[in-house]
């Protein structure tokens, strides 16, 4: 490894140019996964139930489905919960249409529904696959929604979503602890 010298005028040679270059870039990086914004880490669990929803697909066993679908199931049921502790009552307080807000609840309350559904029944029982099925197309088309109407909507508002985000992953890390606690997160 190159060993840092200065020349006479004092100036950095280019090793150390390089090595001060990243480590403020390591800092932003951790700073940034910190202060991630609410509709930032929204999206961020739409793409990894998105991701979990299409391992599903590709299973073959039910065994691999029965872990696949339970992870899908937990995850949701925290995304749910933080959305409608956080995100949602404080949108109501800045949006003018709580149309949009009462809408995404309905939507939750009947995945919810679903899900219990799910979670009640054994891979390979008639019908569990249909289930799962069903309530991916629900669930994308919630997200759909607040991707595309709802998030939108609150961007253009005053609310603080960086400190919202971070209640909100505060709040993750806190339901994700009693889960991993209380039976140990599902296989991802």
């Amino acid at each position: 490894m190159a060993t840092a010298t200065t020349s006479s005028g004092g100036k950095k040679s280019a090793s150390t140019k390089s090595a001060a270059k990243r480590a403020p870039a390591k800092k932003t990086a951790a700073s940034a996964a910190r202060a991630q914004d609410a509709v930032a880490l929204l999206k961020a669990d739409h793409r990894a139930v998105e991701k979990l929803f299409s391992q599903f697909e590709q299973a073959k066993d039910d065994d691999r489905k029965g872990q696949i679908a339970a992870q899908i199931c937990m995850e949701l049921r925290v995304h749910t919960q933080i959305e409608e502790e956080i995100f949602y009552p404080t949108s109501r307080e800045f949006l003018k249409d709580d149309d949009i807000v009462d809408e995404a609840v309905v939507e939750h309350a009947a995945a919810k529904d679903l899900i219990a559904e799910i979670e009640a029944m054994q891979p390979g029982e008639d019908l569990f696959d249909a289930k799962v099925t069903v309530l991916q197309e629900q669930i994308e088309h919630h997200v759909e929604e607040e991707e595309k109407e709802f998030f939108p909507q609150v961007q253009k508002t005053d609310m603080d979503l960086k400190a919202i985000g971070q209640q909100m992953k505060a709040r993750k890390d806190e339901l994700m602890a009693q889960i991993d606690g209380g039976q140990g997160r599902a296989v991802q």
